[in-house]
């Protein structure tokens, strides 16, 4: 299982934890009885809200920060950047941490809502900052992959990629895996950003990857998750869906869960590639999905979960149907972000 955060509610970056194996954990996955509060921040939301300590952080493509009272659902702050906002903040410390259109990543202070740092790049970030022992690293659309330190923004080192990355990197103890819009996975050594190796699919990639013991798993456009020899980069096995993957895997004992765009959700045993169970999810199903205890929740045609011993549909809720969001659970209250700019408390 994923280590948790410090708070068992925190869910301080995209997908829950640092391990991005899709918020696993012991929360309960009940059907929402109510809305408990419903804010409009913006017009459209491209991003998942992050939970630390009784405040939700979520942004907007208006290029606003927003600061939210979880438990009532007032607003806090509001910071707002130079551009357009897509990617999901990362908190590390006191800090927010989050890509802008502007080409830069911005920390802004929990507390007040002020800028501590920003740093550039040359082109639009989408992903989302993956932070590790005080280091953040993020990609950009100019090809590279960045680490700053965390609390100043200051620069570690940068490698430069063949494509785009819209893919946010998993970060391991030695290695960093990302995908690119090269079509290729890469493996880059965490202290020097150096290529350890680089594996081609059939399209390009924006899909995040997770870890399981020895193995990476990632969707490509091609159609096909693939599973990645964590030390080499061979595969393994791959699967291939109806169409291209943009969501990102979930990863819980054994089993990994992935949308596609064919609007099924697979579930497939990590060890073989071989298929648990495949569910109409909706139209086009581009979010990752999250675990709860016993569920995986999927935002797409609405908020959905299925059991994951059998894929059977345990409740929908017709809100929220963002694509690339993520709803967070805290076991009492599920908080999710929808692509009209409203955010809502479900309880």
């Amino acid at each position: 299982m994923a280590s948790q955060p410090a708070n068992a509610t925190d869910w301080i970056t995209l997908l829950g934890d640092k391990a991005r194996t899709g918020g696993q954990g012991p929360c309960s996955v009940h059907a929402p009885a109510r809305v408990r509060w419903q804010l409009r921040v913006a017009r459209s939301i491209r991003s998942a809200p992050v939970l630390r300590k009784s405040t939700l952080y979520v942004t907007s493509v208006a290029g606003t920060l927003h600061a939210i009272d979880a438990t009532r659902g007032r607003p806090k702050w509001v910071f707002h950047a130079a551009d357009k906002i897509h990617s999901t903040p990362a908190i590390s410390g006191d800090l927010v941490l989050f890509g802008c259109d502007d080409g830069k990543l911005y920390a802004v202070n929990c507390h007040s809502g002020k800028k501590v740092w920003e740093t550039p790049t040359r082109a639009e970030v989408w992903t989302s900052p993956s932070i590790r022992n005080g280091i953040a690293y993020f990609g950009s659309a100019d090809q590279h992959v960045y680490a700053v330190e965390a609390a100043t923004g200051a620069a570690v080192w940068n490698a430069q990629l063949e494509g785009r990355v819209y893919s946010t990197a998993y970060v391991g103890e030695k290695r960093l895996y990302v995908g690119c819009g090269d079509g290729r996975v890469y493996s880059l050594d965490l202290s020097s950003g150096n290529v350890l190796w680089s594996r081609s699919t059939g399209n390009g990639i924006d899909s995040s990857p997770a870890l399981e013991g020895d193995k990476v798993l990632i969707g490509s456009e091609d159609f096909y998750l693939y599973a990645l020899d964590a030390t080499t980069g061979a595969v393994h096995w791959k699967y291939e869906t109806g169409l291209g993957i943009l969501s990102s895997p979930a990863i819980g004992d054994g089993i990994a869960v992935i949308g596609s765009k064919d609007g099924y959700l697979y579930a497939l045993y990590t060890a073989t590639g071989r298929l648990h169970w495949r569910v109409r999810a909706g139209e086009v199903v581009t979010a990752p999905p999250v675990f709860g205890q016993g569920a995986v929740c999927i935002q797409a045609a609405g908020l959905s979960a299925f059991d994951v011993a059998t894929g059977k549909m345990l409740w929908r809720a017709g809100l929220g149907g963002a694509v690339q969001s993520v709803p967070v659970l805290t076991g009492e209250v599920i908080y999710i972000a929808s692509s009209d700019g409203e955010v809502y408390a479900l309880e």
